[in-house]
């Protein structure tokens, strides 16, 4: 097996499968946050923002969520995320290929499927699978598979691959990922992020040095910002 050097892939033109070439709907257009925009370099000013601040060219992003440790990483932090605000926040000018979100669903869970919709229509790919439940009555649906294989079949079409999630069962795929010049972000909250996980990757940002830019203040209705009723921390859609 040949394994690349680690160097920036050459641009691929034309060569994505059609699922994958099919137009996203437009995520918004990245906006200044103080959080992120200080007058000094993001290494004085926070160096856990260093690898996602503006001035740094990641190339061509895939951004990949794990929905569930994302969610418990919110409780934790006591912050209900916006997602578009989130989205912006770790592409900011960087080219965005595609942005995924991986998550359990239950089929009969109105409250999440309009979470869910209003993510497709708003920069996301989701990827679900059925929810099943436990010996103990709870319900679970773990995507690691899918997340890595995702992210070992993307590494061709990317320079950057940004890994929302602290699960260190993903190390190994990361650091495959390095192998073949792949740049691996991993965005998570401390307390719950692997050491391993962290160790692998190129960069690491703890989810509460971005807590400003991507916490929802504002209360508005499902008509003017689905999120704020559908939010898996409001009232879990996701579980």
């Amino acid at each position: 097996m040949n394994i690349l050097p680690l160097k920036k892939i050459a641009p691929v033109k034309n060569n994505l499968p059609h699922a994958l070439v099919d137009p996203l709907p437009s995520a918004p257009s990245p906006s200044p946050s103080s959080d992120l925009t200080s007058s000094q370099p993001a290494s004085e000013s926070d160096p856990d923002l260093v690898c996602i601040s503006k001035g740094f060219d990641r190339g061509r992003l895939i951004v990949l969520i794990d929905g569930s440790n994302l969610f418990y990483a919110a409780l934790q932090l006591g912050i209900e995320i916006d997602y578009a605000k989130l989205l912006q926040c770790l592409t900011l000018n960087n080219q965005l290929v595609h942005a995924f979100f991986y998550t359990g669903v239950d089929p009969s869970n109105d409250r999440q499927q309009g979470f869910l919709s209003w993510m497709r229509h708003n920069g996301y790919r989701v990827v679900t699978k059925d929810m099943i439940q436990l010996a103990d009555g709870s319900k679970k649906a773990n995507l690691d598979v899918e997340i890595a294989v995702d992210m070992m079949r993307l590494a061709q079409y990317c320079d950057t691959i940004v890994l929302v999630s602290g699960d260190g069962d993903f190390a190994y795929a990361v650091k495959n990922l390095l192998y073949q010049g792949v740049r691996v972000e991993v965005v998570g909250l401390r307390s719950m992020t692997s050491n391993s996980l962290i160790d692998a990757a190129d960069c690491y940002v703890d989810l509460n040095a971005l807590r400003g830019a991507i916490q929802r203040f504002d209360k508005l209705s499902l008509e003017t910002n689905p999120v704020s009723t559908n939010s898996p921390l409001t009232d879990n859609p996701m579980l």
